[in-house]
This record gives C-alpha cells, sequence and structure tokens, in this order.
C-alpha cells in the first residue's frame, strides 16, 4: 500500500544513518518544473532558479538507469513542478523505467487539473504503479484563496479524478490509484471532509492526510497572509510523522531538478540545498559528495547551525 512506501521513505532505517549512505531505494525527478497553480504553502511560487527546460530525455535515461544499477527501486516522476504539463515526455518516461530498466514501482503525484484522461490512460498503459491526486481546497472559494488560480480547476480537477477510476474499471489497468489531503481545523475541515466524501474517496483505493507542512521556509510570509501556521518541515503523513532532525529527506530520498541538480531537500525551491549536477557527475557520485556528507553529518548531531538547513522553518 502506498502509505506503507511512504513511511518506510520518511523512517530512516539503521543502515542509512550515515553521513554517507548508500544509494536511496527511491528518487524523485522533475519531469516539468512548471505548475499551473500558485500554492500558498508550495515554495514552487517563490522558485529563484528556474529550470528553463523541461527534463532532457536522453538525461532522464542516463541518471535513471544508474539509479537502478546503484539499487535505487523506486522512481517518482514528479518533484516541485506539475508533471501532466508535459505530458508526452511524462508517458515517455514511464514507459523507459518499465519496459528498458524494469523498475519495480514508477509512481507520481499530481494535482489533477491537467490531467486529462488520455493522458492519464497513456501513463496507465505505460505501467504506471501508482498515481495519487493532491486534493487540498473544499470548494471553490477556498481554492481560488489557496492555489490562487481560476475556480474553473478546482471542477477540472475533481472530474479528471473521477475520469482515471473509471478508466481503469473499464480497461483493468493495474495503476494503484490515491489522494491526499491537508488536514485543517473546524469548520474548514469538515468541509473538507465532506468534498473528499462525494468527490475523492469514491475514487481511488486510498485517501490519507498530511500536515499543514511548509516547504523549506520559502512560503513562510504567504502562509501567514493565507492566516495559517505549518508544522515543522516535512514529517511524513498525519498518522506517521517523524522527528524534523536528522532530516529524512536527505538520507532516504533522491531529488533531482528539470535541469539535473541533485538536491538534499524535497522542497528545494531555490537550489539553496544542490548537492550535485548529474549532467556532469554519476548519481552516486552526486549522493555522496562531501557537500552531502558534511550536510548529514549536522543532521546527524541534530545540529544544523551554519548549515543551508539552519533557517528552515523545522528548527525555528
Amino acid at each position: 500500500m502506498i502509505t506503507d512506501r511512504i513511511d518506510s521513505v520518511t523512517k530512516i532505517p539503521p543502515e542509512y544513518l550515515k553521513a554517507a549512505p548508500p544509494a536511496p531505494k527511491s528518487v524523485k525527478i522533475e519531469i516539468s518544473p512548471r505548475c499551473n497553480y500558485r500554492c500558498g504553502f508550495c515554495a514552487l511560487r517563490n522558485r529563484e532558479i528556474q529550470p528553463k527546460w523541461d527534463m532532457d530525455l536522453g538525461l532522464f535515461k542516463r541518471i535513471t538507469r544508474e539509479m537502478s544499477e546503484a539499487g535505487v527501486k523506486e522512481i517518482g516522476v514528479f518533484y516541485l513542478g506539475e508533471s501532466f504539463m508535459g505530458p508526452r515526455l511524462l508517458v515517455d518516461c514511464i514507459a523507459y523505467l518499465k519496459s528498458e530498466l524494469a523498475m519495480p514501482y514508477v509512481f507520481l503525484t499530481s494535482n489533477a487539473s491537467m490531467a486529462f484522461p488520455e493522458a492519464i490512460e497513456a501513463c496507465m498503459k505505460a505501467g504506471l504503479d501508482s498515481l495519487k491526486w493532491s486534493v487540498n481546497a473544499a470548494d471553490e472559494e477556498q481554492f481560488e484563496k489557496i492555489m490562487g488560480v481560476s475556480g474553473r480547476l478546482f471542477h477540472r480537477a475533481l472530474d479528471n479524478i473521477r475520469a482515471g477510476w473509471e478508466l481503469r474499471r473499464e480497461h483493468g489497468y493495474d495503476t494503484g490509484l490515491y489522494a491526499s489531503s491537508i488536514r485543517y481545523d473546524g469548520a474548514q475541515q469538515a468541509k473538507m471532509e465532506a468534498l473528499l466524501g462525494e468527490r475523492v474517496i469514491p475514487y481511488v483505493d486510498l485517501h490519507y492526510w498530511l500536515p499543514l507542512y511548509s516547504m523549506g521556509a520559502f512560503a513562510i510570509e504567504r502562509e501567514a497572509q493565507l492566516g495559517y501556521r505549518p508544522t515543522a518541515g516535512n514529517q511524513g503523513r498525519i498518522d506517521a510523522l517523524r522527528e524534523p532532525l536528522p532530516c529524512w529527506s536527505a538520507f532516504t530520498e533522491g531529488h533531482v531538478t528539470a535541469d539535473g541538480k541533485l538536491s538534499a531537500c524535497c522542497f528545494d525551491a531555490t537550489a539553496n540545498w544542490t548537492m550535485g549536477d548529474l549532467t556532469k557527475q554519476s548519481f552516486i557520485q552526486a549522493w555522496n559528495a562531501p557537500a552531502f556528507v558534511k550536510l548529514r553529518a549536522a543532521h546527524l548531531k541534530k545540529d544544523v547551525r551554519g548549515t543551508v538547513c539552519e533557517n528552515c522553518v523545522a528548527y525555528s
């Protein structure tokens, strides 16, 4: 189940509690650096160094082959951007992972608004193992306030979620369908539960809750304007929260931007956490580059003062 996989990544195994750990079992790769939402809690809205192009397919093939040879077992075909912004490339990447590398598990998270039915079906045909929808607004009004875009996308996303379920049922594809939502408070949570019960949960295999996290401290000003306060960093899902230090993101999961940079952070919209350049290095060289080893050593000591992680909201 998807929650077991998530929990196995966010809980750092003993063999990974090292400054120079083995290759991670899971890596997320940014297919498209763009997103059609402007979510108040997302670091992408403040992205200072924007990749100019979608992921190059040749680069994708090389680095994922290196990952496979190093022992990576799960590839997420997304990172910060919305992968359905480049649907043809997305499908090609999934097909390569499954048909050429026999990658055991290929997964994707999407906001659903750009996931038109033909693209969903193409991903399923290509062998996508898991498709998770992020649903974080209870109604059109909240959607426009938090996501910062037209409310028509709220309705389109819900229609696409249902379409994915119907396509799988009709054709018998093996793709798991899931959804996650940020847990709010009070009346807003009640609205959220009502929407999910009617428009989302009937069309997924499992839904789970996430804390109201902040993406690496770079959306705090906007979060304050919207009137909510996040939890520390990315502590995983509600039913399996993790301590902020050492941060699992630097030990058990790789993160690659569309321009080939390896990041230590799951929310790195500023390139501050860049540990290597996969256009010039192999994956495993970047994974245990001196800067990355030094950063992990600080995490293991639970003292990140003087590191790039010092100002993360998780420790403020």
